[in-house]
């Protein structure tokens, strides 16, 4: 495959936490947690004691990863890489409300295991900036595929896996429906698979929970999206995952990425979207005209379930391996929400690790 055109530029030194090094934390934060206090700022219990802050600051500061950018037709997308240049690729896509520290317990694991990591922000997110003021600011599952796709061209990567959560899951199964030979496998961590890209009228049940949706789908609730994105997305935080999953000090430094000038733009276009007429980019007409007739996957596919994701619950993803021509297996972790690599990092990646082994 032609290698595309690559525009990068080091913005910072990186530096980068062992995996051993995480195994110690965790293993210090689950024997120092047994007491929570009430954290008023967010509304989330947390260890009583500062051990637990602290430890989480010294992860981050030991994970300095470079911001190297690159340009497509449409962006500059901004994102991080690490591990061995000749290893296996693995693109790393972000969810909604989230962004590439999401998959910072996981980078260090999948590099002491010999592969090539890149975690871009997505369109709409941190550094990520569109080029022209007059593109249409699509946040469809397509337009995010196409924008990796995009990525894997410009960094010369034939095939690669794809671990996706929740945004970042619905692009790896897009990408598996319209370019599966360019895909060694999929993990997707806490989405179902929509087969044809549809969005089929859910349940009255699952309708109450995604009342975010329908509130972004009213004018006066977009109003409100815009003028409060981090706020916004903070609920979403405090109300999808058991209490005391993270740190005050986490959510503001992820949040970062929600003060990007088109976050909202894209946040409300791939929500509203999916329930009412929204103006679309043209240019990804003919994929969606594609992704309308896919059904079933060949892709091998890891599907990721938090069995106490109050969003996306696991009766959301039960009974989907007829959509599955290659190996499917669905991973339920009881106890975890809806940010999995957040939430249970170990699980997470050991399980991640073995997929990616056994179709490497």
């Amino acid at each position: 495959m032609k290698e595309a055109k690559q525009h990068l530029r080091v913005r910072s030194v990186a530096t980068r936490v062992s995996p051993h090094a995480i195994t110690r934390l965790r293993s210090a934060l689950r024997r120092r947690s047994g007491r929570h206090e009430l954290d008023s700022a967010t509304n989330q219990c947390r260890p009583e004691s500062a051990f637990a802050e602290s430890m989480s600051h010294q992860l981050i500061r030991n994970h300095r990863s470079s911001v190297h950018r690159l340009t497509t037709g449409v962006l500059e997308i901004a994102y991080e890489t690490g591990g061995p240049a000749d290893g296996p690729a693995v693109l790393l896509l972000h969810g909604w409300p989230d962004d590439v520290r999401g998959f910072r317990a996981l980078t260090p694991q999948l590099e002491a295991a010999g592969y090539r990591w890149v975690a871009p922000w997505l369109r709409g997110f941190g550094p990520t900036r569109f080029l022209s003021a007059d593109t249409i600011r699509d946040g469809s599952g397509v337009a995010l595929a196409k924008d990796a796709i995009d990525v894997a061209d410009a960094l010369g990567l034939a095939m690669f896996s794809v671990v996706g959560h929740d945004w970042g899951a619905r692009t790896a199964y897009t990408i598996a429906s319209l370019w599966p030979a360019r895909l060694r496998s999929i993990a997707t961590l806490a989405l179902a698979y929509s087969p044809g890209g549809r969005f089929p009228t859910p349940s009255f049940e699952q309708s109450q929970r995604w009342w975010y949706q329908w509130f972004m789908a009213t004018d006066r609730g977009a109003s409100a999206v815009r003028a409060k994105p981090v706020e916004f997305a903070l609920q979403q935080w405090k109300t999808w995952s058991p209490v005391g999953w993270f740190t005050r000090s986490e959510f503001e430094a992820t949040a970062k990425s929600f003060t990007n000038s088109d976050w909202t733009a894209i946040t409300l276009h791939g929500y509203r979207s999916r329930w009412k007429a929204e103006r679309n980019d043209e240019r990804y007409s003919e994929l969606r005209s594609r992704l309308a007739g896919v059904e079933c996957l060949c892709t091998p596919t890891l599907m990721i379930q938090g069995g106490a994701d109050a969003c996306d619950p696991p009766s959301e993803s039960e009974e989907q391996s007829q959509y599955f021509a290659g190996p499917y297996t669905r991973l339920l972790l009881e106890g975890v929400g809806h940010f999995p690599a957040r939430e249970a990092p170990h699980e997470v990646a050991d399980n991640i690790l073995t997929h990616l082994k056994a179709f490497n």
